[in-house]
């Protein structure tokens, strides 16, 4: 999913949350109720389940959209167990992978008094489409999803659902490992069948979670109140999901990290969703580590990716030449120590990955790569979010293309930074910044929206190099019908290598993130998710 909006830049694949000021009346009755106050650096790219791709996205509606099958509320490993959601059980899978069978709880509603049926759920695959949401990718191989996409016409034939029992049949045109894990991604949550095909985050549908999204301004604020058929119907039928304690949650975006830094010390603000910036790490853990701040572990990897689909940067050797131009020391600089540089495209913790160097810094090789290539066109445009470090980063790559020969300008961009490189007709997409964060823990999850070339897409484009490599297609789809082995494991570092062979990317590294929340919130209650990273569900005032 996920680029980390705007607080990286970032998931793909971010905001913040703003709840009323702490030790008020609001949070004066002990450990439930109160309102919650959150920053976000900026508005997530998308308030609706089917177009969400940031990492702030889905942390905003992990507990208001529940898919059939759901990530468990826990941290580290824990949170990457799929369990069921709006489904009674998991799914049963025909011997030969390609048919699933689940059956929807009975009773559901979602928070404007709608029943909850089968028939939402075939409906919202389609939305998925009809929208022409980077999410579809993952739902493609579903029978007739390829046609409904391109016609926009009928149905997708594989889907069948009844209205009376609740079952729901899925079928495949051939096995995927990784559909279990999908199911239980925010872009299949059912929504009422008559939701229309259109960019909802200015008016976010109804909610089937324990929130509902009750005000929302576009790249001002939004707020949750408690589901009102949460406590009727829904908490019964999903004991397992948790209620949540606070009563209200108020999510403002507040553009500068420093200002959000400052707020949470006030107790103005609860909780900043963004990591705290790397000139007041230091500061902030120094005064606060074990009591309010906690360095908190990330499935991600940050990259710069180039356009191999027009020059200079569809010559091997001038991508080549960027990859030894990156000095790892200088990266973690930028990052105030809490970037891992490495080289690869999938992060420590991810299952494949494995450590290797292609492109030690060598800035001599670099300009040597360059004049081989003597590349027609020099003049590039730099791409990056204009949040610190981003922009500080994305400064340093304008400056390392321009002593390798370049002439490099950079185009600074805040919200909506990934609509905006995701959209193929923007012009002079050259080179830019970007992250990708854990989906769910299996490597397709970064090969496929990211690589493939069938994701290559117009608008909410996650393959922003664009690389369309028919060998390496090839492998993503053989390896994607696979359970995840050793040996497919080691097929996937394989494949890593390969590509990375043909730099479509220059790799950062992997970057720590940070919770840190005002002194009225109880810090060890809160749930660090490995994907929705703090669970709101987990928030609670001392």
């Amino acid at each position: 999913m996920r680029k980390l909006g705007a607080v990286l830049a970032s998931i793909g694949l971010v905001a913040t949350f703003a709840f009323a000021s702490c030790g008020d009346s609001e949070s004066s009755s002990g450990n439930e109720g109160g309102t919650l106050k959150v920053n976000f650096a900026y508005f997530p790219d998308y308030l609706d389940p089917q177009l969400s791709q940031t990492v702030e996205g889905w942390a905003s509606m992990y507990n208001t959209y529940i898919p059939l099958l759901t990530y468990a509320h826990a941290e580290n490993e824990g949170g990457s167990e799929v369990v069921p959601g709006l489904a009674e059980d998991l799914p049963e899978i025909s011997e030969d992978g390609k048919t699933y069978e689940l059956t929807l709880r009975k009773g559901l509603k979602y928070s404007d008094g709608t029943p909850v049926r089968a028939s939402d759920f075939k409906a919202s695959v389609e939305r998925l489409f009809e929208l022409d949401s980077g999410g579809s990718t993952f739902f493609t191989g579903i029978v007739g999803a390829e046609e409904f996409a391109e016609t926009k016409k009928g149905e997708i034939r594989g889907i069948e659902t009844n209205d009376r029992t609740g079952e729901i049949t899925i079928r495949l045109t051939e096995p995927r490992g990784t559909f279990v894990r999908e199911l239980a991604m925010m872009y299949t949550a059912p929504l009422p069948a008559d939701t229309p095909a259109t960019n909802l985050s200015g008016n976010p549908p109804p909610a089937t979670g324990p929130y509902e999204i009750v005000e929302s301004n576009p790249e001002r604020n939004w707020a949750y109140a408690r589901n009102p058929q949460w406590e009727r119907n829904n908490a019964e039928l999903l004991p397992d999901l948790p209620d949540g304690h606070v009563d209200r949650i108020e999510a403002e975006v507040v553009s500068n990290p420093a200002i959000q830094v400052d707020d949470v010390e006030s107790g103005k603000t609860h909780w900043m969703f963004d990591p705290v910036p790397p000139d007041r790490v230091a500061s902030v853990r120094q005064q606060y580590e074990g009591t309010q701040f906690e360095p908190q572990p990330s499935i991600n990897t940050y990259f710069f990716w180039m356009n191999t689909t027009r020059a200079p940067f569809d010559d091997l050797k001038v991508r080549q030449a960027v990859n030894h131009a990156i000095e790892p020391a200088a990266v973690e600089r930028i990052h105030a120590g809490t970037m891992d540089s490495g080289q690869q495209i999938l992060p420590p913790g991810m299952p494949g990955y494995e450590e290797y160097e292609l492109y030690p810094y060598d800035l001599e090789k670099a300009k040597a790569l360059m004049e081989e290539a003597d590349p027609s066109d020099r003049s590039v445009t730099v791409w990056s979010d204009n949040l610190p470090p981003n922009k500080e980063i994305g400064a340093y790559m304008q400056d390392q293309l321009e002593k390798i020969g370049f002439d490099a300008k950079l185009k600074l961009l805040g919200a909506p930074y990934f609509s905006v490189i995701g959209n193929t007709s923007t012009s002079e997409l050259d080179i830019g910044w970007a992250n990708w964060l854990l989906d769910y823990p299996h490597p397709n999850s970064f090969f496929e929206p990211l690589l493939h070339g069938e994701s290559i897409a117009p608008t909410s484009n996650g393959n922003f190099a664009q690389i369309d490599d028919p060998e390496l297609n090839a492998k993503i789809d053989r390896l994607r019908l696979q359970q995840l082995t050793p040996k497919a494991e080691d097929e996937y570092a394989q494949l890593d290598r390969e590509f990375m062979e043909q730099a479509p990317w220059a790799p950062l590294g992997s970057r720590e993130m940070s919770l840190f929340v005002s002194s009225d919130v109880d810090m060890d209650e809160v749930i660090w998710h490995p994907t929705f990273w703090a669970d709101m569900t987990s928030f609670q005032f001392e």
